[in-house]
């Protein structure tokens, strides 16, 4: 058998907010410890929090503080912020990891690979070249350089300007 080491799920499985129930980005949205939720900026309508189960590095998420789940649900305003938020995203990662690339997108609805599908929320995922390696196909294991409070540490600055 395989061991992956993934210490920070720890807080994640024994969180009181996630059996609360209800919307786990809505939860996140109201608390007030930015830094532990990994909340990397707040917006006016929308919000920028890095994804707790990250395809890469430094993959982050932009997303209206209201409860949607339809692109079309979102009001021009909401659209707008998230739009700029998201280029505010690849600005940061830019400077900070120099990625060679980026995936940017949605998954609308399960069918679409949504994993909350109830939450309407923008990925965006930093590329290196290489970043796809044997380790994934071979081992079936995703090597995450960094652990995930390193990474709002290194990004969180990059949001403040």
């Amino acid at each position: 058998m395989d061991t992956l080491w993934a210490p920070w799920r720890m807080q994640y499985i024994l969180d009181p907010n996630k059996k609360s129930g209800g919307c786990v980005f809505c939860v996140e949205a109201k608390t007030d410890n930015d830094k532990e939720r990994l909340i990397l900026h707040r917006g006016v309508l929308c919000f920028i929090i890095l994804n707790l189960y990250p395809y890469n590095n430094g993959h982050m998420m932009v997303m209206p503080y209201r409860h949607i789940s339809r692109l079309e649900e979102l009001t021009a305003q909401e659209n707008a912020e998230m739009m700029t938020l998201t280029q505010k995203c690849t600005a940061v990662l830019d400077a900070v990891f120099k990625p060679a690339g980026f995936n940017i997108g949605m998954n609308i609805g399960q069918a679409a690979g949504a994993g909350i599908d109830d939450h309407l929320h923008m990925h965006i995922v930093p590329r290196w070249n290489g970043d796809c390696n044997f380790m994934p196909v071979v081992g079936e294991t995703k090597v995450m350089p960094q652990h995930l409070a390193d990474s709002y540490t290194a990004l969180a600055p990059g949001f403040l300007k």
